[in-house]
């Protein structure tokens, strides 16, 4: 379940979602709800549903997206507890079968994670038993540890420890148990059968019950479960989504799946805080580290359509301009000229690209954890986008489209999705495509959207919040942030510097006698 930003908040699992979900939303059953669960279904706005083959593959596939996403309205699997899994290093001395709560790159093979730890633990338990594997815990047992290993002495074990066979028929036993594990274990199965089968006939029903168990243990661990990727933290997604680029390629006529999407978004509050959010998703998963925050410079007031053909001309631009000097240098190496179009588009954005570079600041571009690469060119110019996404309707691809063909990028594929209907826009056609709100492209389509939502929103959220923590020194002509830290080090809040006189004022090193009577008038008349 996701709220509007898009963060997951609950992850569930049932065999008939319908059933399971419908709950949720009985009107009769809402006054026996609990406040947390009130506040869960009133901020429920969108779902995703996995479809897995067994119940075990519910409950690991349940684990790993809380432990991954941690939703707030969860209880369950959100220690840093995991599911049992078997563990062994054919490079020990004599290897030997342990568990494992985390897989490690230490050259060891895992089997799992398991559902039931206690068929697994019956499971190895019949493993070490019919391929004579030592279950004794020293790491290099010698013939002090064999005198007193029950294994050994059960003729469970074929005792590698003291020679009793030697290592390359112990590992020949450890790799047949290592098949086994992996589900090739049908032979045992139509043993263990057989022996059951034999032990009720001979009416000896609590032997035939073990066999039972054991049978059922060993279908239990031996069954294949699938294995899911990683999924990028807070954002819900297709665990397969190369099925979702090929619908999407497929409905918009693309040539090719689009393997590198950017999509725009504004956010604004009455005209006032106007930022934009570029959010790049790749091979259909955000690619983070091609986010782009920017300040909207040169609209005045609430205007969505201007906002968004600035944003999208600062952005190709600069791209552009970037990837020119690698583009020339390669022409230069294979002898070939640069085309005319583009070197007159270079020339008329490097001038003002070299007089911006000097201001521009993390708000105003790239959200990167290292500042020096915020000027750091591209290797060539394949940063441009397959398919370019922008949040609105026909007016807005209309403001975005006029700008890439100022740029000479007409031929990147622009789409509009609209939020009522999840409507897709195309430039070149007057009614809107509707692919349906269940159609693969359409989920894709608003991951990535709600994705630039949820930046554009927290870009917004944190301008206005430094704005309202800001001091009211800081409308105070002149002053920067050094003088403004040395008052407020020495009188500690605006309310106290209120009561100070000039010549305490006087005393703060920035201040002589008639900026201290400038900053006391300018106190005096925002009391």
């Amino acid at each position: 379940m996701r709220d509007r930003f898009g963060t997951v908040i609950y992850v569930g699992k049932a065999r008939n979602l319908r059933k399971r979900v419908s709950q949720y939303f009985h009107p009769s059953r809402r006054m026996g709800w609990d406040l947390k669960f009130n506040a869960l279904i009133e901020a429920v706005c969108d779902f995703d549903v996995h479809l897995v083959r067994s119940e075990p593959e519910a409950l690991l596939l349940e684990s790993k997206l809380i432990k991954e996403f941690k939703p707030r309205y969860n209880i369950s699997f959100r220690d840093d507890k995991r599911f049992l899994m078997l563990k062994v290093n054919l490079n020990d001395p004599i290897p030997n079968f342990t568990f494992a709560r985390f897989k490690k790159d230490d050259g060891a093979r895992y089997f799992g994670p398991f559902a039931n730890a206690g068929a697994l633990r019956n499971t190895l338990t019949l493993v070490r038993r019919q391929f004579n594997l030592r279950g004794c815990r020293v790491f290099t047992p010698g013939e002090a540890d064999y005198k007193h290993c029950l294994y050994a002495h059960l003729k469970y074990c074929t005792a590698p420890c003291v020679g009793n066979v030697t290592r390359e028929q112990y590992m020949e036993q450890l790799r047949a148990a290592c098949e086994f594990l992996e589900g090739q274990c049908r032979e045992m199965q139509e043993q263990l059968e057989m022996e059951m089968k034999k032990a009720a006939l001979a009416q000896d029903f609590e032997k035939a019950a073990n066999f039972r168990d054991l049978l059922r243990d060993l279908k239990t661990t031996t069954r294949r479960t699938e294995k899911f990727e990683r999924i990028p933290y807070k954002l819900p997604g297709n665990l397969q989504p190369k099925s979702d680029l090929d619908e999407l390629a497929a409905a918009l006529g693309l040539p090719a799946p689009p393997q590198r999407i950017e999509a725009f978004d504004i956010s604004n509050i009455s005209g006032t805080f106007a930022v934009a959010s570029l959010v790049s998703f790749k091979n259909g998963r955000p690619d983070r580290a091609n986010y782009r925050r920017f300040k909207i410079k040169t609209v005045a007031g609430q205007d969505d359509f201007a906002s968004m053909a600035e944003v999208v001309r600062r952005r190709y631009t600069r791209l552009l301009t970037e990837s020119a000097p690698a583009q020339k240098s390669k022409n230069d190496e294979a002898g070939e000229a640069v085309p005319q179009e583009l070197q007159k588009l270079v020339d008329e954005t490097s001038r003002r690209f070299k007089s911006e570079n000097r201001r521009m600041k993390m708000e105003d571009g790239q959200i990167s954890a290292n500042p020096s690469s915020i000027l750091r060119p591209p290797s060539s110019p394949s940063n441009l986008p397959d398919l370019i996404l922008i949040d609105g309707g026909k007016g807005q691809l209309s403001a975005a489209t006029e700008e890439l063909k100022k740029l000479g990028l007409e031929n990147i594929p622009v789409i509009g999705l609209a939020k009522e209907f999840e409507e897709v826009y195309l430039p070149d056609k007057s009614e809107p495509l509707r692919l349906g709100l269940e159609h693969p492209a359409t989920k894709l389509l608003q991951r990535v959207r709600d994705e630039s939502h949820r930046v554009a929103n927290s870009y917004n959220a944190q301008l206005r919040l430094k704005r309202i923590s800001e001091s009211v020194l800081d409308e105070f002509p002149g002053i920067g942030e050094r003088r403004k830290a040395a008052l407020l080090k020495k009188f500690g809040s605006v309310q106290r510097l209120r009561t100070a006189t000039l010549e305490q004022i006087a005393e703060v090193p920035g201040f002589g006698g008639k900026a201290a009577e400038e900053l006391k008038k300018f106190l005096e008349a925002r009391k």
